[in-house]
């Protein structure tokens, strides 16, 4: 997922049933279906604990709507306060919503997430530089080194033309053009 689609996800949107991600209004304007690994389960379960716990204490404090996209607001008027449309990470704490002046607890900032990342980075001692975006370009090129192929891996990434999708592949030739040399055997 890019880092916006992620922070921008709603709790109804995680289907661990299905063990999928609904990615809605993603680049392009478009919805997709990316996975859920199953070893995100009990950690993303026990982020849910607490997301639903401080939005209940919100509801308590008199705040709890969440920002609708569109029409919604308009159609579903109670939707707002509903659990299902809240922010899958929201927020440390509520702010002023900058269109309409309202006090709601909206999602992390990417500044935030990045700043995460690079903590992570330097804690696993990884002596090279990567962003957000290098777990996106690891997740195609692990898939496709799997043996996935080449349209799959389109679908998931939520790429509109394959030829972005074709940009992994050059990591899949391992020098000698992916010849293995009588020496290493």
């Amino acid at each position: 997922m890019r880092i916006m689609e992620a922070l921008r996800l709603r709790v109804k949107d995680v289907d661990f049933g299905r063990r999928e991600i609904l990615v809605r209004d993603g680049k392009g304007a478009k919805d997709r279906v990316t996975m859920l690994p199953d070893r995100l389960f009990p950690v993303l379960r026990a982020h849910l604990i607490e997301a639903k716990r401080l939005h209940r204490m919100d509801l308590q404090d008199g705040f709890g709507a969440a920002w609708m996209p569109f029409a919604l607001a308009r159609k579903y008027p109670t939707a707002a306060n509903e659990w299902a449309w809240q922010y899958v990470f929201p927020a440390d704490r509520r702010s002023a919503d900058p269109r309409t002046g309202i006090m709601r607890r909206h999602h992390i900032s990417d500044q935030s997430f990045q700043r995460a990342m690079r903590e992570a980075l330097r804690a696993s001692g990884i002596a090279k530089p990567a962003t957000p975006h290098t777990l996106r370009h690891s997740f195609a090129t692990h898939l496709l080194e799997a043996g996935y192929d080449i349209r799959t891996v389109q679908e998931l990434l939520g790429h509109k033309d394959v030829s972005t999708t074709m940009i992994y592949t050059h990591v899949l030739n391992r020098g000698g053009r992916g010849v293995v040399s009588p020496l290493d055997r």
